[in-house]
C-alpha cells in the first residue's frame, strides 16, 4: 500500500493542508471525540428502557427492555450518520442520540394513553422530516445567519460552562448537595476512589497542555483509564446504586471487563417506528405539540453545537458561519429521522465533538474515524463500556475552559450586547440546556435592541415567539390533557 499517496488523497479530500492539520490529527482527534461520547451506548440504552402505556418494552416484549438491541442500534446510527456528517459536510462533528430528546420519549410521550414506542419513535421521524423541510427552504440557514455575532460568541461561552459542568457532575466530582443545591464529591470532600482517578484525569491533561505535548486529552483519558482499570481490578468497587447507594464507587461504567470483549449485535430496534400511529393514539393538536417541541431543542441545540465545534477548530468566517453550513445542517435534520427509523431516539450533533477538536481534529476525516469506532463498537461493546465517566469527563472540563477564553470578544460595557450574552451563558449551565440559554439570550436581545431603535432581524421575532410558546409549553400541554 502506497501510504504517501494515501495521505495526498486524504489531504486533497479532506483539505487537511489548507485547514492546518494532518491524518495523524485527525485520528487522534476521532479517537477522542469517541472515547467522551462512547458513555452514549451505556446511557442511552438505560435511559430508554422505561415500560409504555402498553405494558411493552423497546426491543423487547413485556419481560424487560432489549439493552442489547438498544445499545446496537445506538452505535448504529451514531456511526453511520458521524460518517456522514464528515463525509458530506467535511466538520469534525460526531452525532449519537441525543440526551434530553430520548429522556422526553421515555418519561412523557410513552406515558401518553396508549402510545407505544413505535409511535414515539414515529414522532421522532416527523420531526426529523419537519426539520430537513426548513433545511431544503434555506429558512433553517437564514435563521442562523440572522444571529448577531456576539451571540453566536455568547452561544459558544455558555456551552463552555455548560459541558463543564456536565462533565464535573457525569464524573460525580459535584453532586446534589443536602444542604445546598450542588456540593463538593461527597459530603464536600474528595472521599473515593472514582474521584481520585478524575482529578488524575484532569491534572495529567492539563500538565500536558501546559508542556505542549500533542494528544494532551487522549492520554489524559489514557492515564485515567488505566488507572480505573486498577483500581477496580484490586479493590472490587462496583456501581453506584440507582438509589444512592454505594456512593464512593463508579458512576455509569465499571472499568471492567466480563466475559468476551466480543458480542454479536442484534438490531431489533431498527424499524419499530410509526408514523401514523401518533394520530390514532392522541388527538392531532397534542401530536403537534410534541413534534414542536422536540424540533425546538434539536433545531437550536444543533445551532450551538455547530458554533462552539468551528470556533473552537478556527473554521467561522468573519460572521461566525461555518463552511458548508446548509450540509452540516442537513446531516443533522436527517440524524433525526435516522434516530427514529432506527428505534433509538433522535440522533443530533454532540457537543463532545470538541474534545476531538481541542486535542486537533479539523476535518470530517476525525468524524469518520469517531464513527467508524461506533460501528465497530456494536461488536466491541463491551470494550466501549470500559471507559468510565471518572475518565472520560476531565476532557470535558478542559474544553469548557478552552471555549470559555471566547468571552473576551464580547462588549459587556454596551448593555444592549452584555445583558443578552450573560443570559445566554448562565442559563445554559444553571438550566442544564442549550436551548434554554438560546432561547432567554435571543428574547432578551430583540427586547433590548427594540427598546433602543437598534434594527432586529425579521427572522428574530419569529423565532421570539416559537421560543416563547416553548417556555410555556408546560401549560400548554395541560391544557391539551397530555
Amino acid at each position: 500500500m502506497n501510504i504517501g499517496g494515501v495521505n495526498e488523497l486524504l489531504d486533497r479530500t479532506f483539505k487537511l493542508s489548507e485547514r492546518g492539520t494532518t491524518v495523524g490529527q485527525e485520528l487522534r482527534g476521532g479517537l477522542v471525540t469517541f472515547f467522551a461520547m462512547s458513555y452514549i451506548l451505556v446511557l442511552n440504552p438505560i435511559i430508554l428502557s422505561t415500560q409504555d402505556s402498553t405494558g411493552h418494552y423497546l426491543g423487547g416484549g413485556t419481560e424487560g427492555a432489549n439493552v442489547a438491541a438498544i445499545a446496537a442500534g445506538t452505535a448504529l446510527i451514531a456511526g453511520v450518520m458521524s460518517i456522514l456528517m464528515g463525509a458530506v459536510a467535511n466538520f469534525p462533528m460526531a452525532m449519537a442520540a441525543g440526551l434530553g430528546l430520548n429522556a422526553m420519549l421515555a418519561y412523557t410521550v410513552v406515558s401518553l394513553p396508549g402510545m407505544t414506542w413505535a409511535d414515539a419513535m414515529g414522532i421522532v421521524v416527523l420531526e426529523g422530516i419537519l426539520i430537513l423541510v426548513l433545511v431544503m427552504t434555506g429558512l433553517r440557514e437564514a435563521i442562523f445567519r440572522a444571529v448577531p455575532g456576539f451571540l453566536k460568541t455568547a452561544i459558544s461561552v455558555g456551552i463552555g460552562l455548560f459541558i463543564a459542568l456536565v462533565g464535573l457532575y457525569n464524573a460525580g466530582i459535584i453532586r446534589t448537595g443536602t444542604g445546598t443545591p450542588l456540593d463538593l464529591g461527597i459530603n464536600g470532600s474528595i472521599a473515593s476512589w472514582p474521584l481520585a482517578v478524575f482529578i488524575l484525569g484532569l491534572i495529567s491533561i492539563i500538565v500536558l497542555m501546559v508542556k505542549k505535548v500533542r494528544g494532551a486529552i487522549l492520554i489524559g483519558i489514557v492515564i485515567a483509564t488505566a488507572t480505573a482499570i486498577i483500581a477496580e481490578a484490586i479493590l472490587n468497587l462496583g456501581p453506584k446504586g440507582n438509589d444512592g447507594s454505594n456512593p464512593t464507587s463508579w458512576g455509569l461504567t465499571v472499568p471492567s471487563l466480563e466475559g468476551s470483549p466480543v458480542s454479536v449485535p442484534e438490531f431489533s430496534t431498527l424499524g419499530a417506528f410509526s408514523i401514523t400511529g401518533p394520530f390514532e393514539k392522541i388527538s392531532v393538536i397534542a401530536v403537534l405539540v410534541l413534534v414542536f417541541s422536540l424540533m425546538l431543542a434539536d433545531f437550536f441545540d444543533t445551532m450551538g453545537t455547530m458554533v462552539a465545534v468551528g470556533s473552537e477548530a478556527k473554521l467561522l468566517d468573519k460572521e461566525g458561519n461555518p463552511p458548508k453550513m446548509r450540509q452540516i445542517l442537513a446531516i443533522d435534520s436527517l440524524g433525526a429521522v435516522a434516530g427514529g427509523v432506527g428505534g433509538v431516539s433522535s440522533n443530533t450533533a454532540y457537543i463532545e465533538s470538541t474534545t476531538g477538536v481541542a486535542d486537533g481534529a479539523r476535518s470530517g476525516l476525525a468524524s469518520i474515524v469517531t464513527g467508524t469506532l461506533f460501528l465497530l463498537s456494536t461488536f466491541l461493546a463491551p470494550l466501549a463500556g470500559m471507559i468510565p465517566y471518572e475518565a472520560a469527563t476531565p476532557a470535558l472540563v478542559v474544553v469548557g475552559f478552552l471555549m470559555m477564553q471566547q468571552v473576551a470578544q464580547i462588549d459587556w460595557k454596551d448593555l444592549v450586547v452584555g445583558i443578552p450574552a450573560f443570559l445566554t451563558i448562565v442559563f445554559m449551565p444553571f438550566s442544564y440546556s442549550i436551548t434554554v440559554g438560546i432561547g432567554m439570550g435571543f428574547i432578551a436581545y430583540t427586547i433590548l435592541a427594540f427598546v433602543d431603535k437598534r434594527k432586529v432581524h425579521p427572522l428574530l421575532w419569529v423565532v421570539d415567539v416559537l421560543f416563547v410558546l416553548y417556555f410555556v409549553r408546560g401549560p400548554i400541554e395541560a391544557a391539551l390533557g397530555l
